[in-house]
């Protein structure tokens, strides 16, 4: 637990962080992702009403982070009891070292074609191998340096400013160059349904919710750790999706995997892509900073140690993947933490405020196990069955509401557990 002494995010910092995080060349190809099956307008309405949702989740369970004190997975615990939290530790795991995995890879390629503009095809500064290892590294070292360190020293005091100053360049260079008026009128060819699409814009917040605690737990104030997350990866995450719906379809509608990447180098002599990619290690560094947390609740390593091994295997990782699988990747990340949280959220925003249930701590809970599961099952059987439903929310309220019910039968299962 964090001592009332280290907790030193206010507002400031917590916007600054999450501004970042949801800023960056991933998020820019979730954009892309979404632009042809449904158009500018469609992806537009489906990149804020699921960011919008998203973040207010985010900023909630930012919020449990703040009242315990506690990593996100040591608030697991608190839900689902202390065998029950390696479920979800090992499965966030998976996806942090995924994601850091795909972190490296996007950089990787950025730099490469930075580097083929600069100095041409044949030079040794083109070789991906070369990136893979040093973002690899990059990010791995951010990881051992801890959130302190970075949020405090580097991304509050210039990292923000590089970020908005690229942001506005790309924004620029679209309005001048682009016919809005004629991107606007541009629909989708239909291969994506809004409510999957939808799903695939929600999956970016969500797929923050099992590492922000570890985050949260150093902010002062509840309020300020909302407000401060919330704002932040709103504006910068709709404001970066939204130019690769633009961008891919003004300039980059190739069918390339790399068209997008492609066409943002030719913005501004590569500048901003530039900017976007040095701020990207961020993104990764989080990635491996919360994985290292996640196995340290589980194995009695240091934080430290952890970051260095799960950071060579991220790199390793990226050595070999494809970016091709990104779409599915997110997709998979939703059906597992959007009924998760939706447990979370209910036992620690109704169940424990309002008296139902004390809980110090216990091995198991099964109510809560049994409600995520079912609203698992329940999210892959709307996607699969009736995609153009969405299955996000629904998981996410019948876990959350199934809870709700099964408490009411729920039994002490270990000493300091009171049910009422």
């Amino acid at each position: 637990m964090i001592a009332a002494e280290h907790r030193v995010f206010g507002g400031r910092d917590l916007f600054s962080l999450w501004f970042s995080l949801g800023v960056g060349l991933m998020v820019l190809q979730l954009g892309a992702l979404l632009a042809p099956g449904l158009g500018m307008s469609g992806a537009l309405l489906a990149i804020v009403s699921g960011t919008a949702v998203g973040v207010i989740l985010l900023g909630a369970v930012a919020v449990i982070g703040s009242d315990t004190g506690l990593s996100s997975m040591a608030n697991l615990k608190r839900t689902l009891g202390d065998r029950g939290a390696v479920l979800p530790a090992l499965l966030n795991l998976v996806q942090l070292v995924g994601w850091g995995a795909f972190e490296i890879i996007i950089m990787r390629d950025a730099a490469s074609l930075l580097a083929t503009r600069a100095f041409g095809e044949q030079s040794g500064w083109v070789s991906p191998a070369l990136w893979t290892l040093f973002f690899g590294a990059l990010a791995t070292l951010l990881a051992i340096t801890g959130p302190l360190t970075f949020v405090r020293r580097i991304l509050r005091k210039w990292g923000i400013w590089l970020l908005l100053g690229a942001c506005v360049w790309l924004t620029w260079n679209l309005l001048d160059k682009a016919d809005l008026r004629a991107l606007w009128a541009r629909q989708g060819d239909g291969s994506l349904p809004f409510a999957l699409g939808f799903d695939i814009a929600i999956a970016m917040p969500l797929s923050w919710l099992p590492l922000i605690a570890d985050y949260s737990r150093f902010g002062k104030a509840a309020r300020r750790v909302f407000g401060g997350t919330v704002l932040g990866f709103f504006i910068g995450n709709v404001w970066l999706m939204s130019l690769g719906v633009a961008y891919t379809l003004a300039f980059a509608d190739s069918g390339e995997v790399n068209a997008l990447l492609l066409a943002l180098a030719g913005a501004g002599l590569g500048i901003p892509l530039l900017l976007i990619l040095l701020d990207e290690s961020e993104n990764a560094f989080a990635d491996i900073h919360s994985a290292a947390v996640s196995v340290g609740i589980l194995l009695p390593f240091k934080v430290e140690r952890l970051a260095l091994v799960i950071g060579a295997l991220c790199t390793l990782i990226a050595w070999f993947a494809p970016l091709a699988e990104y779409q599915n990747f997110l997709l998979l990340i939703g059906s597992v933490f959007a009924p998760l949280f939706g447990v979370v959220l209910v036992d620690h925003y109704l169940l424990r405020r309002r008296g139902r249930l004390q809980v110090a701590s216990t091995i198991l809970r099964w109510e809560t196990l049994l409600a995520w599961g079912c609203g698992a099952a329940v999210y892959h059987l709307l996607a699969n069955a009736w995609p153009e439903v969405g299955a996000s929310l629904p998981a996410l309220f019948l876990s959350g509401g199934l809870l709700l019910v099964l408490s009411r039968f729920a039994r002490p299962t270990a000493v300091g557990l009171v049910s009422k």
